[in-house]
């Protein structure tokens, strides 16, 4: 049916469960456009074994007993530049998605997904195409967005903490925010002292590094202009 002239798809398979691995490595090997270079059980051993196996197309599963293959996948990119890095994981993780698309892997699936289609995703992935399918994608990274830009230590904090956090930030002094909010110095302190135990940072120096670094991560959160590089002082 095939000539003995079809270009093979060199596939290199990573999974530490034995029999996962064994039945994707027959999977593979059945279609006569492709064949096993080689496979794995840890990242180590792929990081060790891929570069020499010359392959199109690196199977990783995405949990493993000594790391990531998000992190083998990162690696590749230096150490094996021609292979392009198709992730499989057991189920739906928007973050080990968006570690995917950022490690510049060509596709991520689901081990749930029937052997013909996985086939094709193969096929795909070799041809040079991507499976990250851009709305997921993006809903994604609007996600991650989101989670970034509402910290969870900041969401514990009252709208008043909020606001001194940010004057705090600026480098004002307890007597300065006191005037500033029209509070009692010793309210400021308490207010001071709530949201460095919600922040779980040591001293004001700490929080207004906290809130600068959220500034900078995310401009448009900031009430204000952002705020200013002055060192924050002890009253």
């Amino acid at each position: 049916m095939h000539s003995g002239v079809m270009p093979q798809i060199r596939v290199f398979v990573l999974d530490d469960h034995e029999v996962v691995r064994q039945g994707l490595l027959r999977l593979v090997e059945a279609e006569p456009d492709m064949t096993v270079v080689g496979e794995a059980a840890s990242a180590r051993e792929a990081l060790a074994r891929v570069p020499l196996c010359d392959a199109d197309v690196a199977l990783l599963d995405v949990r493993l007993p000594d790391g990531s293959g998000v992190e083998v996948c990162r690696d590749l990119a230096d150490l094996a530049t021609g292979v392009r890095c198709l992730m499989l994981t057991s189920y739906e993780d928007d973050e080990a998605l968006l570690a995917a698309v950022t490690a510049g892997a060509a596709g991520y699936v689901l081990k749930e997904i029937r052997g013909p289609q996985l086939l094709d995703s193969i096929r795909r992935v070799a041809a040079g195409r991507s499976l990250l399918d851009p709305a997921t994608t993006s809903r994604v990274l609007q996600r991650v967005v989101e989670s970034r830009r509402h910290d969870a230590r900041l969401d514990l904090l009252t709208p008043q903490e909020s606001a001194v956090l940010e004057l705090v930030g600026e480098g004002l002094t307890n007597r300065e925010i006191a005037a500033r909010m029209s509070l009692a110095e010793k309210t400021v302190k308490n207010y001071i002292s709530s949201l460095l135990a919600k922040l779980q940072v040591r001293g004001r120096t700490q929080a207004a590094l906290f809130i600068a670094e959220q500034h900078r991560e995310h401009p448009d959160t900031s009430g204000s202009d952002g705020p200013a590089t002055r060192q924050p002082r002890d009253s």
